[in-house]
């Protein structure tokens, strides 16, 4: 159950940023035993690997809080984020093993899509809210809402890995932050037809 929730948690973070969570997988594999990679997944590991998410990563921290390039970032992020979080979760949610499930060990293909799945859903909603926070601040709260994107990866990927069962108060508040960007995309969609004299 741990190993889930610490999946869970990590395809959440890399709904936000695909690279923070591989490269907190990566690093606690190497420095604690809170990770023990699968022998499929040991390359997270090795450190030319780390090195170039380190730098995929410096990218996105910048491009991010771009205007007008961070929603082009989000469109190519669309394929990245996801995927990152299927390896991730795959990654950590395969160590059930060692809590003794076997179901999850003969059934790898799961972790993978509820990995995808999860991230793909934080991405998209990521990519609904940025351009309402653009509009209503005039591209000035960019790198404000990226700042506490990037901050919210690191601080769930160090939940889900050291903390896992806070893991579900974390999917209860992204439950909230749905709803409010639902809402908010909504009704900017209203304004603009209003605005535009339509129905």
């Amino acid at each position: 159950m741990l190993a889930t929730l610490t999946g869970l948690g990590l395809s959440t973070a890399a709904g936000l940023n695909a690279y923070i969570p591989l490269l907190v997988v990566g690093l606690a594999a190497n420095f604690t035993d809170a990770v023990r990679l699968p022998e499929g997944y040991a390359w997270l590991a090795e450190w030319p690997v780390l090195l170039i998410i380190g730098v995929l990563l410096l990218a996105e921290l910048v491009l991010d809080k771009v205007p007008v390039v961070d929603h082009v970032n989000d469109i190519v992020q669309t394929a990245v984020r996801p995927a990152a979080g299927g390896v991730v979760f795959s990654a950590t949610a395969a160590a059930a093993e060692l809590e003794g499930s076997a179901w999850m060990a003969d059934h790898p293909w799961v972790g993978w899509l509820l990995g995808i799945a999860l991230a793909l859903v934080v991405h998209l909603l990521k990519a609904a809210a940025r351009p309402v926070v653009n509009a209503t601040t005039a591209g000035v709260g960019a790198p404000v809402v990226s700042t506490v994107e990037d901050a919210g990866s690191i601080g769930i990927s160090l939940i889900a890995l050291f903390v896992p069962v806070l893991v579900v108060v974390v999917l209860l508040l992204f439950a909230v932050a749905a709803w409010w960007v639902i809402r908010a995309v909504r009704r900017r969609r209203r304004t603009a037809r209003a605005a535009r004299g339509g129905p």
